[in-house]
């Protein structure tokens, strides 16, 4: 059973929804071309926003995400423009052989390997500094933000990488529903079902795990959850760490949406849109409130927002502010909340 505030943000999803509806020209918004495209367009945010759920639960921030998401788009794509060789043709023309067109399964998958464990090694990285240094974790993942982002322009060289030729991974997010392509019977593309996968075991964790209690134990107050035998240190340097493994996930999805090219300047301002779906979600950024399903109705809100903006012609400035007055929003609605339950 829905709790009133998550029934209650999905209720605005409904309202928002149907207002583009009525309003759009010609029921455009509500066709399953549309609709499909509005589930691949939030699927990034909402897979990041898993893992910031979880660090704005324990009373963290990541302003690293974005970075750590075009981090893991160019590990990826340079894994498969790997070369293995060059090859001299009749006309002394030299052609460079690729491992891709050896392996079109196998590289992929260690293209995947390579992109999570240095998205997950950046979040431990930020779990550490922030838990070692004791500086707040607004400074912390500031920096590091910068850090990443200036990594993942030094791997590619500040241009990017286009691999060689296609693979499943490229394809991850390609419509379904709608297109006639071998994969028309999922219904969904693969990186939806990634998104759902992700989200029922970041959901289960939070709820019925010792970890999750934990996590929500050290938001709410980490001296008292100290004093309970909580580890407070090792429950932050977990979560920042997961925190870095769903923004990697966010990052192969972001792969394949961009056209399967390792480009190094994706994903800029990405972390306001992901702390703002999780805090439309009903996340506080003062720690102790946040959940997975609320987090993927932030993340509609906003692609809902952003899709039927453009479609109404609405100028770029204009959608970025209807946003930013929605999170406002939903800040002064947690801040009321607080305030509420003090003084009963």
């Amino acid at each position: 059973m829905l709790d009133p505030r998550t029934a209650g943000r999905l209720v605005a999803l409904a309202l928002i929804f149907a207002f583009f509806a009525l309003t759009v020209k010609r029921g455009s918004f509500y066709q399953p071309r549309n609709l499909e495209s509005l589930l691949r367009q939030s699927a990034v945010y909402a897979t990041a926003g898993l893992g910031m759920t979880m660090i704005i639960i324990a009373g963290g921030i990541d302003l690293s995400i974005g970075s750590v998401i075009a981090l893991t788009v160019v590990v990826a794509a340079w894994v498969l423009n790997l070369p293995q060789g060059a090859s001299t043709g009749p006309a002394t023309a030299t052609a460079i052989q690729y491992w891709l067109s050896d392996w079109p399964v196998l590289l992929p998958w260690l293209a995947v390997l390579a992109a999570l464990t240095v998205a997950t090694l950046a979040g431990w990285l930020n779990g550490l500094l922030c838990v070692g240094l004791r500086i707040v974790p607004f400074v912390v993942t500031l920096g590091t933000m910068m850090i990443y982002r200036g990594l993942a322009k030094i791997i590619a060289q500040e241009r990017p990488i286009y691999p060689p030729a296609d693979s499943w991974l490229s394809r991850l997010m390609d419509p379904t529903l709608t297109s006639q392509t071998p994969q028309r019977w999922m219904l969904l593309p693969p990186g939806v079902w990634l998104l759902l996968l992700a989200a029922i075991g970041a959901g289960v964790m939070l709820q019925y795990t010792r970890l999750g209690r934990h996590i929500y134990a050290v938001g709410s107050n980490a001296e008292t959850a100290r004093l309970c035998g909580v580890r407070v240190g090792q429950t932050k340097m977990i979560v920042y760490t997961l925190g870095g493994f769903f923004g990697g996930l966010a990052g192969l999805m972001e792969f394949s949406w961009i056209g399967g090219t390792g480009i190094p300047t994706t994903a800029i301002g990405y972390e306001l849109s992901i702390i703002a779906a999780v805090v439309i979600g009903g996340g506080s950024l003062s720690g102790g409130e946040g959940s997975i399903l609320g987090t993927l109705i932030g993340a509609l809100i906003i692609t809902t927002l952003s899709m039927g903006g453009q479609q109404m012609g609405w100028p770029r400035p204009v959608q970025e502010m209807a946003i930013g007055a929605i999170l406002i929003a939903a800040v002064a609605l947690d801040y009321w909340q607080r305030h509420w339950r003090l003084k009963e």
